[in-house]
């Protein structure tokens, strides 16, 4: 299972929300490709970048800041944000991200089919929960009527290999993820998944290794490396990963 830290552009720079909160934003760098080294010097196998103007927004609104994180990577990257046309998740895929992450247009099925059939595992279909609810437009908006189960019965069938699931109500909180919500999730998704929010300290990531289910690739992590409440060189040699 992998580490994997996260870098949310707003602005041009480094930053993370509370509970997807736009007015709950802190502010941790003001050079994205700096904080890419960082991680790549303590030992990360993968990096999860987010547009977070662009989730809001509708288009990608950080692209300088992604070629510039891009421009100093030598380890893959996963982004998202702001990609709702095949055009979008084309121009970031030949830029050099390794792979696309749709949230608000992973609805369409026709444009994901379309994505899926040309670029194969590179596409990557995020799934946002709040609640229980799914949410969409940088979590701006909710999906009422759609069931996880039948979500992720959708995107099997299209081919979507991965899915990066977050439970919106702990991201960004440092209270600790919910391994109930993340079993749940694991049981009903037939794909890769990985998973993000709440992770606090050491034990949180340990509690999560406990969880038997091979279809877990990953934990996404991100307040708790940009606090200090520990480092991701000490989480990938304590926890064997």
């Amino acid at each position: 299972m992998l580490i994997i830290p996260a870098i949310d552009l707003r602005d041009g720079k480094v930053v993370r929300l509370t509970k997807g909160a736009f007015d709950r934003e802190t502010v941790y760098s003001q050079s994205p490709a700096d904080v890419m080294q960082k991680w790549q010097r303590e030992g990360a196998k993968l990096v999860h970048v987010v547009d977070l103007d662009g989730a809001k927004e509708g288009a990608r609104q950080n692209l300088g800041s992604l070629k510039n994180i891009v421009a100093v990577a030598k380890i893959p990257i996963q982004f998202g944000g702001g990609l709702r046309t095949y055009e979008a998740v084309q121009e970031v895929l030949q830029i050099g991200v390794w792979r696309a992450v749709l949230g608000t247009k992973a609805l369409d099925t026709d444009l994901i089919t379309k994505l899926v059939q040309k670029f194969k595992e590179r596409i990557a279909v995020g799934i946002d929960i709040r609640d229980g609810v799914i949410q969409t437009h940088g979590w701006q908006s909710s999906e009422q009527n759609i069931k996880l189960r039948d979500f992720c019965r959708q995107i099997e069938k299209v081919g979507v290999k991965t899915i990066i699931c977050t439970d919106v109500s702990r991201d960004g909180t440092l209270r600790g993820p919910n391994p109930k919500f993340l079993q749940m999730v694991l049981k009903t998704a037939q794909v890769n998944v990985i998973a993000s929010g709440g992770i606090s300290d050491l034990s949180d990531l340990k509690a999560l290794l406990r969880i038997k289910a091979s279809n877990l690739e990953g934990i996404i992590v991100g307040k708790a490396l940009y606090e200090g409440k520990f480092t991701l060189q000490q989480a990938i040699e304590q926890l064997g990963m």
